[in-house]
C-alpha cells in the first residue's frame, strides 16, 4: 500500500512538474488569453453598468411623473378643504397618501442604484487602469522575451561558429601532425640509406677535403688558364741568350751532352 501511494506521489509530482513545465513555456498565450478574460469580463461589466444607469434614469422619470401627481392631489385637497368639502378632501388624501408609500420605495431603490451606479464606474475605471498597465507590461514582456529569444540564437550561432573553428584548427592540428611524422619518416630513411651505402663515406671524405665536389665556374675557368700560365713561362726561357762560357773544356763538353740528351 505504501509503495502504490508514492507511485501516486510520484506521478502527482510528475504531472504537476510536467504541467508547470508546460505553463512555464506558454506563459505569454495563457497572459494574452488572461487579458482577454479581463477584457470580456470589463466589457460585461460595462453593459451592466449601463443597465443600471437606465434603470434609474426610468426610476427617476418615474418619481418626477410621481411628484407631478402628488402635486396635482395636493392642489385638488387644498381646493377641496376650500370649499368645504371634507369627504372628497378625504378621498384624494387617501390618493395622495398611496402615491407618497410608493415614492418613498422608490426613492429608496432609486438611492440604492446610484451608489451601484458609483461603485460600479469606480471599478470600472480601477479595471480599466488596470488592464491598461497589465496590457503595457505584457507589451514590454513580449518585447524582452523576443530580445532574449534573439540574444540566445546569436549566443547558439555564435557559440556553433567556435566549435567549428575549435574542430578546424584541430583537424589542421592533426594534419600538421600527420605531415610531421611524415617528414620525420623519411629523414630517417634517407638517414638509413646513407649509412648503408657509400653516402656516409663520401661525406666524411667530403668533409676531410679528399673528395672533389662538383665542378663549378671558377674551377673550369681555372682550368683553362693553366696552360696558357705554362706556354707564357716557357715561352722566355727559349728566347733568351746563352751564357758566357766561363767553366773548363770539360765543363763545356759536359753541358754539351746534356744539351743533345735533352734533344
Amino acid at each position: 500500500m505504501s509503495i502504490f501511494s508514492k507511485l501516486l506521489t510520484l506521478f502527482r509530482g510528475t504531472a504537476h512538474e510536467v504541467g508547470q513545465k508546460t505553463v512555464d513555456a506558454n506563459a505569454l498565450r495563457i497572459l494574452d488569453q488572461e487579458v482577454r478574460d479581463a477584457g470580456a469580463e470589463l466589457t460585461r461589466s460595462r453593459e451592466e453598468l449601463t443597465k443600471l444607469m437606465a434603470q434609474s434614469k426610468l426610476a427617476q422619470q418615474k418619481i418626477d411623473a410621481r411628484n407631478a401627481k402628488m402635486a396635482e392631489y395636493v392642489r385638488y385637497i387644498e381646493g377641496a378643504l376650500g370649499k368645504g368639502d371634507e369627504a372628497l378632501a378625504h378621498d384624494v388624501a387617501a390618493k395622495l397618501a398611496a402615491l407618497e408609500t410608493e415614492d418613498r420605495a422608490d426613492q429608496a431603490t432609486k438611492v440604492q442604484l446610484d451608489q451601484s451606479i458609483v461603485s460600479l464606474k469606480a471599478a470600472i475605471q480601477k479595471a480599466e487602469g488596470q488592464l491598461r498597465g497589465m496590457r503595457q507590461q505584457i507589451d514590454t514582456v513580449k518585447a524582452t522575451d523576443a530580445v532574449q529569444r534573439a540574444q540566445a540564437t546569436i549566443a547558439a550561432r555564435h557559440a556553433g561558429a567556435n566549435s567549428r573553428m575549435g574542430s578546424a584548427l584541430d583537424s589542421l592540428d592533426r594534419i600538421k601532425a600527420r605531415q610531421a611524422e611524415a617528414a620525420a619518416r623519411i629523414e630517417s630513411a634517407e638517414e638509413l640509406e646513407s649509412s648503408s651505402g657509400d653516402g656516409d663515406l663520401n661525406k666524411r671524405l667530403a668533409a676531410a677535403g679528399l673528395l672533389s665536389g662538383d665542378a663549378d665556374a671558377a674551377s673550369v675557368l681555372a682550368r683553362f688558364k693553366k696552360p696558357l700560365q705554362l706556354g707564357a713561362d716557357s715561352a722566355p726561357a727559349a728566347l733568351a741568350p746563352p751564357a758566357p762560357a766561363t767553366g773548363t773544356l770539360s765543363d763545356v763538353h759536359e753541358v754539351g751532352v746534356r744539351r743533345d740528351a735533352g734533344n
